[in-house]
């Protein structure tokens, strides 16, 4: 029996030990701040570059009139192989050529007065057939060449003209962008809170804003004879991105 209790109080012993090691050990670890007690500041960062765009977009079509649906559509569509025919001999690829629309509607003239009571009332007069096409090319010196074979050939529309970034181009910018706005945001917030004795010891929120990129700046030149094609300029345009973080701060 004596034995059974020595062996028992050495067991007991060894436990409240152990104890006291796991209790002192877990002491010395860094405290848990709660939510409401973390200091933060919160700051915008942002970075801009200049970039020269890489795709050129051309919206074109063809507008025809007859007084059938089906003849305006024919005729249309006659015009509108001509004019494709006309892109593709300037250097564009089938793959560069898309349809943007394609409508049929009816026309009325609303200035015919009725014989009868002399009043003006809407007249069925025909049909107008619309074929939109656009061009989508990284050939931007090209883009000039494209609206002259385009309108040489039977378009009667140049709708827009529009300078972008090709996807490879715009993530690497973008990517870039990102990178020097977090490092921006990050050295202003070293700033401000320095002359308050604090320094930053983490971050707890990101928040990335949209690529942005404005319309580029484009501009024509009229032409001045007819064996000289539409000059057609792009500028460089700054693009920026900004990111919101919000860093927590401890005692120097």
């Amino acid at each position: 029996m004596l034995a059974t209790l020595a062996a028992i109080l050495i067991v007991s012993t060894a436990v409240f030990a152990s104890l006291e090691i796991s209790q002192g050990a877990y002491g010395q670890q860094a405290p848990v701040i709660p939510a409401s007690r973390e200091r933060t500041v919160s700051v915008t960062g942002s970075a801009t570059t200049s970039v020269t765009p890489d795709l050129v977009t051309v919206q074109f079509g063809v507008d025809t009139e007859a007084k059938t649906a089906k003849d305006a559509t024919s005729s249309n569509a006659q015009m509108m192989n001509d004019v494709v025919n006309a892109v593709l001999n300037s250097g564009i690829t089938k793959d560069e050529i898309s349809t943007a629309g394609f409508s049929i509607y009816p026309v009325y003239n609303d200035s015919v007065p009725d014989p009868t009571i002399g009043i003006h009332k809407s007249v069925l007069t025909g049909y107008r057939a619309s074929n939109t096409l656009y061009v989508k090319t990284t050939k931007l010196s090209l883009a000039g060449n494209i609206i002259d074979a385009a309108t040489g050939a039977g378009a009667n529309r140049v709708d827009n003209i529009s300078f972008s970034l090709s996807p490879d181009k715009q993530q690497s910018i973008q990517d870039d962008l990102l990178n020097k706005a977090v490092l921006n945001a990050q050295s202003r917030a070293g700033k401000a809170i320095d002359p308050l004795g604090q320094k930053i010891i983490g971050v707890k929120m990101v928040s990335l804003s949209e690529f942005n990129m404005p319309p580029v700046p484009m501009y024509y030149g009229a032409k001045a004879m007819a064996d000289m094609s539409t000059p057609v300029f792009a500028a460089n345009q700054d693009v920026t991105t900004t990111v919101n973080v919000t860093f927590l701060m401890g005692d120097k």
